[in-house]
């Protein structure tokens, strides 16, 4: 499994396509771990641990940061060894049975050592999804997969912060978008109150980041929420009676997060949980608290 990297000629995708896959992504993690688990990596890997000093030697610093890797992640019976040669992606890991795992980084982190770590945060999650035995069909799905774990559980940030531009060149690290990355830190920044922010030495993700909060915020202001907006209480009331005048019900606006209205006495209404994404089904008729059963969150709801 590779880690990909994007370079000075190569146009740097930008925006939410893989959206969809992000969201399934962040609903296999809590169904695999379980919320308890996940709500264990409520603090990132910090800057200090993945620094590099000018004056580190280059392996055992490598080595110091796929250690902060492992211990963060809690496998403490995996030994990562990393080594440099010159390769296409920006670096590769092999998968075996463990309990060693060999990483290959591409010789220019030689140059580029304050990247080291966004390289290593996404083979060393390679190997923690391999030892849960979580993926997804297809080598693209699954790659964003890995990227989004590690954004969600605490060492993406510095994916995100390996994005620069200037007018001449770029950089991007991973599969997903920089707004994808900034999507998902930002859905991780409301679970557990945590600014990655502060951590970031590039402007350009400091930026993604941001415009990824706004997809975050919406998540958590779709009807039937009782969060939602004006405009979305509206559209959701002029939905929900022409599925009440419908004999059986009718169906609501589809698509990512949005809800459904299902047929039956009493009517119910399905929608995205904004935590982990997991459908949730409500009887219609006014407000309610509903509980999750995937992530355990209680959402207050107005149907």
């Amino acid at each position: 499994m590779g880690a990909r990297q994007g370079g000075a000629g190569d146009p740097v995708e930008r925006g939410f396509p893989h959206l969809e896959t992000v969201r399934a992504s962040i609903t296999a993690l809590y169904r695999r771990l379980s919320p308890d688990t996940v709500r264990t990596f409520d603090t990132s890997v910090s800057a200090g641990e993945v620094a590099f000093a000018d004056d580190d030697d280059l392996y055992l610093g490598t080595q110091r940061v796929a250690r902060a890797m492992v211990r963060h992640l809690r496998l403490p019976d995996a030994r990562v060894i990393v080594s440099f040669r010159e390769m296409e992606h920006a670096a590769n890991v092999e998968l075996a049975a463990g309990p060693e795992y060999f990483v290959e980084l591409n010789t220019r982190f030689k140059r580029h050592r304050r990247d080291i770590g966004a390289a290593l945060a996404h083979e060393v999650m390679h190997v923690y999804l391999h030892r849960l035995d979580l993926s997804f069909a297809g080598q693209r799905a699954n790659e964003i997969l890995t990227d989004t774990a590690a954004a969600y559980l605490g060492t993406g940030w510095l994916l995100l912060d390996a994005f620069r531009q200037d007018a001449l060149t770029s950089q991007k690290l991973g599969y997903l978008t920089p707004e994808e990355f900034g999507y998902v830190l930002a859905k991780r920044a409301v679970l557990f109150g945590e600014d990655p922010a502060i951590w970031f030495t590039s402007p350009q993700a400091y930026e993604a980041y941001e415009r990824g909060r706004e997809p975050a915020r919406r998540d958590t202001a779709r009807p039937p929420l009782a969060a939602a907006g004006w405009a979305g209480r509206r559209r959701y009331a002029r939905e929900r009676r022409r599925a009440l005048e419908r004999p059986g019900g009718g169906p609501g606006p589809s698509g990512p997060g949005d809800y459904v209205f299902e047929p039956g006495s009493p009517l119910r209404v399905s929608f995205a949980c904004p935590v982990c994404h997991q459908r949730i089904r409500v009887p219609v008729g006014g407000r309610v608290r509903a509980r999750c059963g995937l992530c355990r969150t209680v959402l207050e709801c107005d149907t």
